[in-house]
């Protein structure tokens, strides 16, 4: 089900979402968002969502993993947005959720009726556009909530300042 979209409600920001996992291309898509939302009175939203790395077996274990994973997540989302600050002098949202990427995208989305695009960038490799594009553009892309803007993870900021 499709929920009704009210960012572009007076007292609402619309809000870009960037997925943040520390690959090259992801640095082009919160560049990206982040000028579009400098441009457009809206926002930024960074999720970085720690993956299950399946059953450890020690309690003890499995949490001193989770911390750490948080903490990585935390020190991640900071440098994202430090970057987001210097590229279009905007503060950002940081979110952390633990799951499946492509369910906690969604799940984002669905609780946070301002989030009004997806923002991703494709990779540059040979093998595709990357696990994230695939997985998200892919099947299954006409019944996302939001629209997605895929950009080339190739753009410099140049070429992302021109068309933003």
């Amino acid at each position: 089900m499709m929920l009704p979209r009210r960012a572009h409600e007076e007292g609402h920001k619309r809000k870009f979402l960037v997925v943040i996992d520390d690959t090259p291309e992801c640095m082009v898509a919160l560049s990206f968002a982040a000028r579009r939302a400098q441009h457009t009175g809206g926002g930024v939203v960074l999720l970085f969502v720690i993956e299950p790395e399946g059953p450890q077996g020690f309690a003890g274990v499995e949490d001193i993993m989770r911390e750490e994973a948080r903490e990585q997540a935390q020190a991640s989302l900071s440098k994202f947005a430090a970057q987001a600050r210097d590229v279009a002098n905007l503060d950002t949202e940081m979110v952390i959720r633990e799951g499946k990427t492509a369910e906690e995208i969604r799940r984002l989305i669905e609780s946070d009726e301002d989030i009004a695009v997806l923002v991703l960038a494709a990779g540059e490799s040979s093998e595709g556009p990357g696990p994230l594009v695939s997985a998200i553009a892919g099947r299954g892309s006409g019944t996302f909530p939001v629209p997605i803007t895929i950009v080339p993870g190739t753009l410099s900021e140049d070429q992302i300042e021109a068309i933003t």
